[in-house]
């Protein structure tokens, strides 16, 4: 079977995922909450053809959190603006199924697919129990999180089937909007939602937003293998990357999916330099403003431009890396990148120099999925 080619994912993390990046001096310090940063950035990763803006997101936030955390835009909102100053690339928001409304979820996401015309993507994570206190399910146990979510998941995923493909005729001279017969009530009662629908959206462009997932445990496999496309994998360890591949294509398969429809995405913050001691120097730049005696742990792509790409050309041949995930710790952590090792990538033959597809899903090379009623109308 032919392998696709990487495909390229960025993290816009306002101030970056650590504590003093923002004391850069080529770092606003209010990156988190300035819609001209998260633009900026934006255009620059879709200039160089990534696949998707990703956005990760926290509900509950304590005195000890990264900056970042303390001050940032709510994901939705923040993607929406972005979808009028890109595209072609993909934008995936993060909700947490612990805390957010499945109906209320299905709809912001189906908006957020019809304005950006076929991008979305939503990360579906059960998120910490420490935020239930916010959005008042306190009596909640962090044994119900997982259940909960999938409850969460089959009734976002049937509201985005409340419409067939052609439901909608809107034909002015015969009067007709749409045809009654291809919309469906979901009708769903579970424990913890009862939802009835349909959804006030019409189905997407690409079929359904691409559903991403995070998690390592044997329960969270067990939900992924059935829903997710996209799983943001543990990146540290080749190994353990390793098993816990094999472990989650083999529940796809046995869920009746392909495993090639089940894409990993590791995260990383790979620090890029001409040589390996201008990335050094990058770092110790960075470790500069933090307390005496404190590192940055070093990252595990880290290095000269040859370097990086050579790790990661082998964990894409390896089937670890579908997509790569960049964080950016240093303030031009995507400039390098995509000026240093982008190039490596397409002389390798391992990226894209255009995109070849205006949706998510056809970016990332996924199948359109069916709508579950279409075939009683054929």
């Amino acid at each position: 079977m032919e392998q696709r080619k990487l495909k390229l994912g960025g993290i816009i993390d306002g101030v970056g995922w650590n504590h003093t990046g923002w004391r850069h001096p080529g770092m606003p310090a209010d990156a988190s909450e300035n819609i001209d940063y998260y633009a900026e950035k934006a255009i620059q990763l879709e200039e160089a053809k990534f696949d998707l803006i990703f956005l990760a997101d926290v509900s509950h936030i304590g005195p000890g959190m990264i900056p970042h955390y303390l001050s940032m835009f709510e994901g939705v909102s923040i993607l929406s603006a972005l979808s009028m100053v890109t595209r072609s690339i993909g934008l995936a928001a993060t909700i947490a199924t612990s805390y957010a409304d499945p109906f209320t979820v299905a709809r912001q996401i189906a908006s957020l697919d019809k304005i950006s015309r076929g991008r979305a993507g939503w990360n579906a994570v059960t998120s910490n129990p420490g935020g239930l206190v916010n959005y008042s399910r306190g009596h909640l146990r962090k044994s119900d999180l997982y259940p909960m979510q999938k409850e969460f998941l089959d009734v976002v995923e049937g509201l985005w089937d409340s419409y067939e493909d052609d439901a909608f005729i809107r034909n002015k001279e015969s009067g007709v909007f749409y045809d009654p017969r291809k919309m469906h009530a979901l009708n769903y009662r579970g424990n913890y939602f009862s939802v009835d629908g349909p959804l006030n959206v019409s189905r997407s462009r690409q079929g359904r937003p691409v559903v991403f997932q995070a998690g390592t445990s044997p329960t969270f496999m067990d939900i992924a293998a059935r829903h997710a496309e996209v799983i943001m994998a543990p990146g540290d360890d080749f190994a353990y990357l390793t098993g816990y591949a094999a472990e989650l294509r083999s529940k796809a398969a046995a869920q009746g999916r392909s495993p090639r429809d089940l894409l990993l995405m590791p995260s990383q913050n790979p620090i890029v330099g001409e040589t390996e001691q201008e990335a050094l120097d990058k770092i110790r730049e960075i470790e500069s403003w933090m307390p005496r005696g404190y590192r940055m742990p070093k990252p595990t792509f880290m290095g000269s431009a040859e370097q990086v790409a050579d790790r990661i050309e082998r964990w894409h041949l390896a089937g670890l890396m579908d997509i790569l995930l960049i964080r950016q710790d240093h303030p031009e952590g995507f400039a390098d990148f995509i000026r240093l090792v982008v190039p490596i990538l397409r002389d390798r033959g391992l990226f894209r120099t255009e995109y070849e597809h205006d949706t998510l899903r056809g970016l990332l090379e996924l199948p359109y999925p069916e709508h579950r009623h279409a075939k009683s109308h054929r």
